[in-house]
């Protein structure tokens, strides 16, 4: 849900929940009040509710009931206003509704039924006539005085007076009102908590997570996770912060493996510089020290120095070679280079360097002869010769053979480049296209090289948008391929 969507429901709920539950409780509250008023008072219900909204409405009401049957007997008998019996009666009903009656014949007043004499009025109010009024009289006890004039059968002018105790009346109305406000207020009160928690947990709690955790990124912590349950827009944040972690957190661990490995290589580095010039200073010292003391010896000597030199020199430019690729400043030419002829030219040199390590080379091509691809021909043949060498460095059987097999897909050409030597276990197969990586655990200087061969071949070939992979089999050898894609019409080349 929405931020905006969020907004408007605590509006409208802050809006309308309010009104409906202030209604239902001014109602129920109004009920409850009213209804005891009523029985005290003896107001109809109709007059009750009206209360709800005018207070003033209940004084003009009270004894309603009994001021109606007795105007209907005054209406049939007038002259029952002189009966006592009756009289007693209808003040004894009066009497429970917190009143008595007062009857007047001209200006004697023939009946009084007051019990309690903190409820008699001033008797100058009962000279008051009207056909019909209403008193409210603010006294000691204040009371309220209903009146109604008639005529007896013998012309006489009769008065009906009907006080009412309304003592009680203001405090039940107050402590209604009361009880209204402070349902108001706790209404309030309520909806807004439930708001509250409703925005908190929805907004406030999230936020809180997100600040969290940027402290933790400020102190360099990654190891924590953002759970991100909202579907609003600071559930997507959540989301975003996540991701931006995870992605912080991959480039740590990758900066970290990249700065391992940058020490490793420096180490692979410094130990395979140091064979060599070893080497070249004790032929060195062995010739100012006159160990060389024939010519043919000196030429052993020289040419020893010679090939360590030069493989200082390769290691050097593998080097430089590798740290051309790793930062991706390395200038590829790409042009159409014909397969068969291109091949032709490689394994020729290549078999003259087999040749002299007493190893085999067969060639195997099943591609079409006009077949062509796209590549830089002078970086695929250090991918081709890389693998050679590398093959060639392991390969322990008096009879060694590489073969290498071109293979033609419907987009790509296959290069196969198998070897029978000792072969990679499982466990190391995946990690040989790694730099400096060597399956040789113990480091044996004499198979010489500096462990990027391979590397630098995965980088050349996944630059010509191909990819290299390795098989093996422990005791039977070894086979790498790599594919490069075929020249095709209205294709752009990069």
């Amino acid at each position: 849900m929405k931020l905006l969507t969020k907004v408007k429901i605590a509006y409208v709920v802050m809006s309308v929940v309010p009104l409906i539950l202030i209604a239902a409780a001014v109602l129920g509250i109004s009920f409850v009040g009213l209804n005891a008023i009523e029985e005290q008072y003896d107001v109809s219900e109709a007059a009750g509710m009206e209360a709800i909204y005018n207070p003033f409405s209940l004084l003009g009401n009270v004894t309603s009931t009994m001021i109606g049957e007795i105007e209907k007997t005054i209406a049939d008998d007038p002259d029952k206003m002189q009966d006592m019996v009756y009289l007693d009666k209808i003040n004894a009903k009066l009497g429970t509704k917190s009143s008595y009656l007062v009857v007047k014949k001209d200006d004697q007043i023939v009946y009084s039924g007051v019990r309690d004499t903190g409820m008699m009025i001033d008797g100058a109010y009962l000279d008051i006539h009207a056909d019909e009024g209403n008193l409210f009289v603010l006294d000691d006890v204040p009371y309220h005085l209903r009146m109604k004039s008639f005529t007896y059968s013998d012309g006489s002018a009769g008065g009906l007076f009907v006080v009412t105790n309304i003592d009680k009346l203001v405090p039940r109305l107050k402590a209604t009102l009361i009880q209204m406000l402070l349902s108001i207020v706790c209404i309030f009160v309520l909806v807004g908590a439930v708001l509250m928690f409703w925005l908190y947990k929805s907004i406030i709690k999230p936020v809180d997570k997100l600040k969290a955790a940027a402290e933790n990124i400020k102190e360099g912590n990654l190891n924590f996770s953002i759970d991100a349950q909202a579907d609003d827009e600071i559930g997507e944040l959540c989301v975003a912060f996540e991701e931006m972690r995870l992605k912080l957190k991959e480039q740590i661990d990758i900066s970290m493996q990249y700065e391992k490995d940058n020490k490793e290589l420096i180490s692979n580095i410094s130990h395979d510089l140091k064979t060599p010039i070893t080497a070249i200073k004790g032929y060195i010292e062995g010739i100012m020290d006159g160990v060389a003391d024939t010519p043919e010896k000196q030429e052993r000597y020289f040419r020893t120095i010679y090939t360590k030199a030069n493989d200082m020199q390769k290691l050097i430019e593998e080097l430089f070679l590798y740290s051309k690729l790793d930062s991706n400043s390395m200038t590829y030419s790409f042009q159409k280079v014909n397969l068969n002829d291109y091949f032709e030219d490689c394994i020729e040199e290549i078999s003259v360097d087999l040749e002299s390590k007493h190893i085999g080379l067969g060639f195997f091509n099943y591609v079409d002869k006009n077949c062509v691809i796209i590549a830089d021909p002078e970086q695929l043949k250090r991918v081709i010769l890389n693998i050679v060498n590398n093959s060639a460095k392991y390969i322990d059987n008096p009879r060694g053979l590489v073969n290498i097999r071109l293979h033609e897909e419907p987009e790509y050409i296959q290069v196969e480049i198998e070897d029978n030597g000792k072969g990679i276990a499982p466990e190391e197969l995946s990690h040989i296209f790694e730099r400096c990586y060597r399956t040789d655990s113990s480091r044996n200087s004499a198979k010489g090289g500096s462990g990027l061969g391979l590397s630098i071949a995965k980088k050349i070939v996944e630059e010509h948008g191909g990819r290299i992979w390795a098989t093996s089999k422990v005791g039977i050898g070894t086979s790498i391929c790599f594919v490069i894609r075929k020249y095709e019409e209205n294709r752009i080349y990069e």
